[in-house]
């Protein structure tokens, strides 16, 4: 899973930039069947940002990337599928989100976790 780490995280780090770019165009509302706000286009942005310095420094910094932001992901995504469309009144979520943060999530941490030292 070495070989991925790298990859990932470019990947990730630019689908997230994007959709957080994208995500201010729209403002509240939904972008593509996925609920955004202000506040979810932010985290997006700085996260997807944080993947592509991760990207660019190191494949240390891209596996402890997808390990934090994969935590992070999953934690959100079981938050999200409990406490359903507003995660303690931060930003808005729907179905759709809480699956697409669970798949990132876990996704990111199959790779870090499979990854060598």
């Amino acid at each position: 899973m070495d070989l991925l780490v790298k990859p990932l995280a470019g990947l990730l780090g630019f689908a997230l930039t994007m959709a957080g770019i994208a995500g201010f165009f729209v403002g509240t509302g939904m972008l593509f069947g996925f609920d955004v706000d202000a506040m979810h286009s932010t985290i997006h942005l700085v996260t997807g940002v944080i993947g592509l310095l991760a990207y660019g420094t190191s494949q240390i910094a891209s596996r402890w990337y997808l390990m934090v932001f994969g935590i992070l992901y999953t934690v959100i995504a079981i938050i999200g599928f409990a406490l359903g469309d507003n995660i303690i009144g931060l930003f808005m979520v729907n179905t759709a989100d809480n699956w697409l943060h669970l798949g990132i999530g876990t996704t990111c941490l199959i790779v870090s976790l499979g990854s060598g030292k």
